[in-house]
């Protein structure tokens, strides 16, 4: 008989909780029981999976007796809190914040980057920044084959990335536009309708924003390659869902257009979508509700004087492979 796991959402409510939910149901995970756990305020709330309706319970420190995984979409604060008390419990908690990504004994895993980093976990596993996942799937089958040396990213970030609030101030900022009322910006800094905002999470003090340096941080640890060189530029689009990124990459060795197409066609997680001559290449509304990453617009970067660089852009839904499904996988391998 195949083992069957309770398993525990925290931060079932919100809009990653949510597709947690759908994602088990969708990959079929064996799951024994499945407790919801939000906050008080959404306490008796019902969510559905596999047809039957399960009430919300309020997170408390007890919540995870009997629990094996705990997948926490719950934001940084709550998962420190309550880190210990779902190790004691003997449960293994994966976590969707970036509350340990950057502790030296939590591994941070992409299914299809670094697996073999799970073995490590005492209790607790880091799920990365979504960005991150997002760019490595597409970038790490290109490292293993020739060597990674320099990135440079620019992000074009769906609001879905500051969850269901980013998108609800999409929508009614949207609204307000094309009915020409006033906007007053509530959740972001500025207004997101018909509006790039190159600002995601606070400023450090070398200009740099925090997500921008996550995506520094987290790729050097799991690559393992604490010397890699990269560079990056975070901005919020006024669209729903799905992130995407215009790369640059050097490498340490020479690498064609036909080989980076050939590589990629047959990485884990991606899909290739890299047809100029039809108008086929990645974009956000075709990455949304895709596990995979997209991958396209691949060409020589014509800067260099060497065939050593390639440029391309990428689109993944940032709620399901971006945090949701790589949860899911992580799961699944454990």
């Amino acid at each position: 008989m195949n083992k069957e796991f309770n398993v525990a959402i925290a931060g079932a409510t919100g809009a990653v909780g949510i597709e947690m939910i759908q994602t088990l149901e969708r990959r079929n995970f064996p799951v024994k029981n499945l407790r919801l756990l939000a906050s008080a305020r959404s306490v008796g709330k019902k969510l559905s999976y596999k047809g039957v309706e399960i009430t919300v319970e309020e997170l408390t420190h007890d919540s995870f007796k009997g629990v094996d995984i705990a997948l926490f979409s719950a934001g940084g604060d709550i998962s420190k809190e309550y880190a210990k008390s779902v190790v004691d419990a003997g449960a293994v908690m994966i976590d969707n914040s970036s509350a340990f990504r950057m502790d030296d004994s939590v591994p941070l895993v992409i299914p299809e980057v670094n697996p073999e980093d799970i073995k490590l976990h005492q209790g607790i596993i880091a799920n990365p920044n979504c960005t991150t996942i997002i760019m490595l799937v597409a970038v790490n089958p290109l490292h293993k084959a020739k060597k990674l040396k320099r990135l440079v990213a620019a992000t074009y970030q769906a609001t879905s990335g500051a969850g269901a609030k980013g998108m609800d101030e999409l929508l009614v900022q949207t609204r307000q536009a094309l009915d020409e009322k006033p906007i007053e910006p509530k959740f972001f800094a500025h207004r997101i309708a018909f509006n790039l905002i190159p600002h995601i999470d606070a400023f450090n003090a070398n200009g740099y924003t925090k997500e921008e340096l996550k995506m520094v941080y987290e790729s050097r640890k799991m690559l393992h390659c604490p010397e890699l060189k990269i560079s990056c530029t975070c901005v919020r689009v006024p669209i729903l869902r799905a992130h995407s990124e215009a790369l640059n990459m050097e490498f340490a060795e020479d690498v064609s257009v036909e080989e980076v197409r050939a590589i990629l066609r047959n990485a884990p997680g991606v899909t290739l979508v890299d047809d100029i001559a039809n108008k086929s290449y990645p974009m956000p509304l075709d990455a949304t509700d895709q596990g995979n990453v997209l991958v396209g617009r691949i060409r020589q970067d014509i800067s260099r004087d060497d065939r050593k660089g390639i440029d391309m852009f990428i689109s993944g839904d940032q709620i399901l492979k971006g945090a949701a499904l790589n949860a899911v996988q992580i799961a699944e391998l454990i």
